[in-house]
C-alpha cells in the first residue's frame, strides 16, 4: 500500500510518500480501507517534534474515514461497512490514517450509514468528537445559554459554533483577523469578535454579567482573559492549544481564577462520541441542517506536505481534507 511516512521531526518535506506492507490482521483490531482523512494540529505538533512518546518513522494521522477491510469475529464490523476511526494514539504509537489502509483498535471505530461524499465524511470524526465533547463533557452547555469560543476560525472552533447554535445556544466567537469576521457570521456565529489579545471587555459589553460558558482553544496565553468573560457559576473549558502553550506556570487558584468561575478541561477519545450521536450529526449534515466548513480538499497522498504547510502557516479557515482515492 501507499502511505505517507514521517521520517523524523522537521519541515513538511520530511513527510515522504512511500510503499509499506499492508497492516496484518490482528485480534481486537480492524483494518480500514481509507478513503479520506482530515488534518489536525496534533499532527503538526508531531511533525514539529513537540509530541512525546512517539517513535519514528511513523505514519501520522489521528483520524480516517473508509470501509472495513478486515475485522475480528464478534466485533460487529463487516467487510465493506462504512466507518470512521479516530484518536487512541493513532499516528503516534502506531501508524495512523495517512495511508491507503490503516489498522486500529476496534474501540476506536464508529460505524456510520451515509451517502455523504468521502471528503465531507472525512472532515468530521476528530473535529466533531472534540467539539461535541467540549460542549457536553467540558461545558454541559444547555439550550438558551451563551457560549464564547476563543480560536473561532479553527476547524474545531467552527464545528463547536455550528453544534452549539444547532442545539439552541447563542454563540460568540473570536478571530485575530478582521477579514475573517464575516466568515464567522456566515458559519452561524451570532457575535463575531476581533481578538486583540483581550476580548473580555467586548464580551462584557454584550453580556454585562458574563457568558454562561467559554471554550478556549488557543491555550494558556489567552486563558486568563477568557476566564474573565464568564459569569459567576459559569464554566470555562480548556479544550485546545493553537498557541502550542499548554502549561500554566506558578499556578495560584485564588489569583488565577475569577471568583465563582469554574475551569474545566476536555481531552477525550472516540468513546466520548456515541455512535447514535455521530449518526445524528452526520444525518443533519446530509439534510443541510448542519454545516462544517472544509477549507480545501487535496487529491492524493502526494499532496500531504502541501496541506501541512497550509496548516502550519494558518492559511485555512476550516478543515483541510485529503482524499486518498480520486
Amino acid at each position: 500500500m501507499r502511505a505517507v511516512q514521517l521520517l523524523a521531526p522537521g519541515p513538511a518535506d520530511n513527510l515522504r510518500l512511500t510503499t509499506l506492507p499492508l497492516p496484518p490482521e490482528r485480534d481486537g483490531w480492524a483494518r480500514i480501507r481509507v478513503e479520506a482523512f482530515g488534518l489536525n494540529r496534533s499532527e503538526l505538533k508531531l511533525r514539529l517534534g513537540v509530541s512525546v512518546g512517539v517513535s519514528f518513522p511513523r505514519v501520522p494521522g489521528i483520524e480516517a474515514a473508509g470501509t472495513i477491510d478486515a475485522a475480528p469475529a464478534g466485533s460487529g464490523l463487516v467487510r465493506g461497512q462504512k466507518v470512521v476511526a479516530m484518536m487512541g494514539d493513532m499516528g503516534r504509537t502506531y501508524d495512523g490514517g495517512y495511508a491507503e489502509y490503516t489498522s486500529v483498535p476496534v474501540s476506536q471505530v464508529i460505524p456510520v450509514e451515509t451517502d455523504l461524499p468521502w471528503e465531507v465524511l472525512g472532515a468530521l470524526p476528530e473535529m466533531v468528537q472534540t467539539a461535541n465533547g467540549s460542549l457536553t463533557v467540558g461545558l454541559d452547555l444547555q439550550p438558551g445559554q451563551t457560549l464564547l469560543i476563543r480560536g473561532g476560525t479553527s476547524s474545531v472552533g467552527l464545528a463547536a459554533a455550528a453544534l452549539a447554535a444547532w442545539r439552541g445556544a447563542t454563540v460568540l466567537s473570536t478571530t485575530r483577523r478582521a477579514d475573517r469576521l464575516d466568515a464567522l457570521k456566515e458559519h452561524g456565529v451570532h457575535h463575531p469578535l476581533l481578538d486583540t489579545g483581550e476580548v473580555a471587555p467586548a464580551v462584557r459589553e454584550l453580556y454585562p454579567d458574563g457568558v454562561d460558558a467559554a471554550l478556549d482553544l488557543v491555550g494558556t496565553p489567552t486563558l486568563p482573559d477568557t476566564l474573565r468573560t464568564v459569569r459567576v457559576h459559569g464554566t470555562c473549558c480548556f479544550g485546545g492549544s493553537l498557541s502550542n502553550q499548554w502549561t500554566v506556570r506558578d499556578f495560584s487558584p485564588n489569583e488565577y481564577l475569577p471568583r465563582g468561575v469554574r475551569l474545566s478541561g476536555y481531552f477525550g477519545d472516540a468513546a466520548d462520541l456515541p455512535r447514535a450521536t455521530f449518526q445524528e450529526i452526520v444525518d443533519a449534515v446530509a439534510a443541510g441542517q448542519l454545516s462544517f466548513p472544509v477549507d480545501r480538499v487535496y487529491d492524493g497522498l502526494a499532496q500531504v506536505p502541501e496541506a501541512h504547510e497550509a496548516m502550519e502557516n494558518d492559511r485555512a479557515t476550516g478543515k483541510l481534507v485529503v482524499r486518498v482515492r480520486h
